[in-house]
């Protein structure tokens, strides 16, 4: 059993190193004998699942998203929404985030339109407003046993996105803006598919939740499969430290 990782646009959308969430996928499966493909999809360039496939959607700037929405808007777009539909697992990263929801507004005031995979859309800052920069802890609930447990990363953003009625948010921002710095939400989850704000990069400070992605697409192919466990003791001290730095502020 191969898990491909399908890296969409990693040549543009790598924004404070996002490249780091591939890295991380890739070493935990090698760690545990899982053969990994590392698939670059670039613009006019289809996707093609393998049946066992998990697909990072990275950050990058107002002048990248602008020329993704070209992209995205045909067969592309449609088969990320039928991936998602049919299980399949995504995790899009800041304006990955942002072209997974219905539109992106720009400051200028163009709606750049978005897959749909969300039921999100999100606003430009207001002249008066700070752009959303700092440090994350968030709760999150896990998919396995409903626990709560924390993930932390760095956020940079000046949209303001906004969850509609069809999709829960990925977790609570304990500290730090989240999806707008208004209703205490961060990211969003729908299915298999992930959405956050957090860069730093996310997987690496994060190992359950790499597991968790990497799990998700392997029981696609064996519902039954589990992760042989890995001597996460150094990547433990690491979190807690970060995490309690975080937030005492």
């Amino acid at each position: 059993m191969k898990l491909t990782i399908h890296h969409l646009y990693a040549d543009m959308m790598n924004l404070y190193g996002d490249r780091g969430n591939v890295i991380s996928i890739k070493k935990r499966c090698e760690w545990r004998g899982i053969p990994v493909e590392v698939v670059d999809v670039g613009l006019g360039e289809p996707i093609k699942p393998t049946g066992c496939d998990l697909f990072l959607f990275g950050g990058g700037q107002d002048r990248e998203q602008t020329l993704l929405v070209e992209d995205l808007a045909g067969k592309k777009g449609a088969d990320l929404r039928a991936i998602v539909e049919d299980g399949g697992v995504v995790l899009g990263v800041c304006g990955g985030y942002q072209l997974m929801g219905h539109y992106y507004e720009t400051p200028e005031g163009e709606k750049l339109p978005g897959v749909g995979v969300f039921d999100l859309h999100t606003e430009p800052r207001k002249p008066d407003e700070e752009r959303l920069i700092g440090n994350v802890l968030v709760r999150v609930r896990g998919p396995e046993d409903d626990r709560w447990r924390e993930i932390v990363g760095f956020e940079n953003h000046g949209g303001r996105t906004y969850l509609g009625a069809g999709v829960e948010p990925l977790g609570e921002a304990v500290v730090g803006f989240g999806n707008n710095g208004k209703d205490g939400t961060e990211g969003a989850r729908r299915l298999n598919a992930y959405g956050t704000y957090l860069h730093g990069s996310l997987l690496p400070k994060n190992p359950w939740l790499t597991d968790q992605l990497m799990l998700n697409a392997l029981r696609r192919v064996d519902d039954a499969f589990e992760l042989e466990p890995l001597d996460d003791a150094a990547e433990r001290v690491a979190f807690e430290s970060v995490a309690n730095r975080v937030r005492h502020g």
